[in-house]
């Protein structure tokens, strides 16, 4: 299964993120988990060592990579570049492995638009078209409120993408702003996942004005995340409650 998961930044996707990584591991699965947003958080969120993540790069920021690559300086417009360079090592090389779950950290190309045809984002779309068609494993995209790491020729490859949504309404016009740029690409599976509910009018709230998705399941506001956060563990360590609602959005998730 390949999924991108996504909402407005502080909604807890990636806190959603970490805790389908371990609920699919403790079902036996490979999982990639791959931090698409500009600031990585998902190592913190995983409760990876931090020996183990102390020197990582994101992908974006491999300039060295890059270049032997594509064949072009990082950063630079209107050269000659390799379109589809070679990545499918990149994966394993580039990331770190603990308790099943391998972590991938991408980063963002920081100039040029969103749009931008430059060498960097040539490397990135061509890394997650690899890693969504080639990997036998779970893929789990923790991305930031936009799709820019997935085109149209890589859309198609995401299961489903989910969008994670708050009690607000702020949030909620978010996860409707995702939904246009995920139905801009023909991705094909949308849900919404409610985040930080502490009660059944928080989970009215959301299904009421949810943006024309279909509600997957629901993420309760726990003290046990921040306790989590303060101590590097992962949260799926210690709150029990959001294990079992983890393990229900999965088990909608693979009934489908």
């Amino acid at each position: 299964m390949k999924l991108a998961v996504s909402g407005k930044g502080g909604v807890g996707k990636t806190t959603l993120t970490s805790l389908l990584a371990y609920a699919f591991v403790s079902r036996g699965y490979g999982v990639l988990a791959i931090d698409a947003d500009p600031s990585p958080c998902l190592a913190d969120a995983l409760g990876f060592p931090k020996e183990l993540v102390h020197d990582m790069v994101p992908i974006a920021k491999m300039d060295a990579l890059i270049a032997e690559r594509t064949g072009a300086k990082p950063g630079t417009y209107g050269g000659m570049f390799k379109m589809n360079p070679k990545v499918d090592d990149i994966p394993d090389r580039f990331s770190a492995t603990h308790r099943g779950i391998k972590l991938l950290e991408l980063g963002a190309v920081e100039h040029g638009g969103s749009g931008c045809i430059c060498a960097e984002s040539v490397l990135l779309k061509q890394l997650v078209s690899q890693v969504l068609l080639q990997r036998n494993e779970v893929v789990l995209m923790d991305m930031y409120a936009g799709v820019e790491h997935l085109g149209r020729a890589t859309s198609d490859m995401v299961d489903a993408m989910l969008i994670a949504a708050e009690p607000t309404a702020r949030s909620l016009g978010t996860a409707a702003q995702i939904k246009q740029l995920a139905t801009d690409l023909r991705i094909q599976t949308l849900y919404l996942v409610g985040t930080k509910v502490a009660s059944q009018a928080d989970r009215d709230f959301i299904a009421e004005n949810s943006p024309g998705l279909q509600v997957i399941g629901y993420i309760s506001a726990d003290p046990a995340v921040l306790v989590a956060d303060r101590e590097h563990k992962p949260v799926y360590d210690l709150a029990p409650k959001l294990v079992k609602e983890s393990e229900a959005i999965l088990d909608a998730l693979t009934k489908k």
